[in-house]
């Protein structure tokens, strides 16, 4: 049972309602949101919720609007490629410090104002630069991709950063050197930290901005295969 929360002094709203959501989600996880644990945290009953949210679904797509207010919107009017990297990184973080946020976004239609604005202003920053109706369409769900499967491995990675040398070394016995001598050998290298083992989002995110601008350069913004949009 949580607290009651100032509703008494302070007027229930929706924003209120979401705020307490996303807070219920991050301490617990999404499978511990329910309404009647949320109208707990938020010290009234269950059925004052629906005076201003219609069920657990639309508070779910608030609570989605809510944390994609807060990523980097791309501006047309910029240089593409950074505009998208700075995208992705405020994303991931984002993602990262609401582990419950990437798989909600994946799994679900999301269609509220925030959503569409974040994903109208991707578009047009991708279209200002030159791709085609239908590279844009592929530069923004692969990089869309990257962000929240790098996310969702990174989330659910069985071992924290400080753990990587102590299970590569844990390890190492079952990795054969004469006949898996590279794992062996990448193993070693991080039971002995000499690598930390870490994944680089930035690594990737590089690599994939440098294959769109390749195909933007070398295609004239268009996909490498199929037709040319009109």
């Amino acid at each position: 049972m949580y607290p009651p929360s100032d509703a008494g002094q302070t007027p229930l709203t929706r924003k209120i309602i979401i705020q307490h959501a996303v807070s219920l989600a991050d301490a617990e996880g999404l499978d511990a949101l329910s309404m009647r644990k949320l109208a707990s945290r938020c010290g009234v009953e269950a059925m004052s919720l629906y005076n201003h949210v219609d069920n657990k679904d639309d508070v779910l797509n608030g609570m989605v609007e809510s944390i994609i207010q807060k990523v980097h919107v791309p501006r047309a009017d910029a240089d593409w490629r950074q505009e998208m990297r700075t995208r992705a990184l405020s994303a991931h973080a984002l993602f990262l410090q609401h582990p419950w946020a990437s798989m909600l976004i994946v799994s679900r239609v999301n269609a509220g104002p925030n959503m569409f604005k974040w994903v109208d202003a991707t578009i047009g920053c991708l279209r200002a630069a030159g791709f085609s109706w239908a590279a844009a369409d592929a530069a923004w769900n692969a990089l869309d991709s990257f962000i929240h499967g790098f996310t969702l491995q990174r989330l659910n990675f069985p071992f924290k950063e400080g753990e990587y040398a102590q299970a590569a070394a844990a390890w190492l016995p079952s990795i054969p050197q004469d006949t898996l001598p590279h794992l062996h050998g990448m193993a070693r290298e991080v039971a002995e930290e000499r690598h930390s083992g870490i994944p680089d989002f930035t690594f990737g995110l590089d690599i994939l901005l440098d294959g769109l601008e390749r195909v933007l350069i070398e295609n004239q913004g268009f996909p490498l295969t199929g037709p040319t949009p009109s």
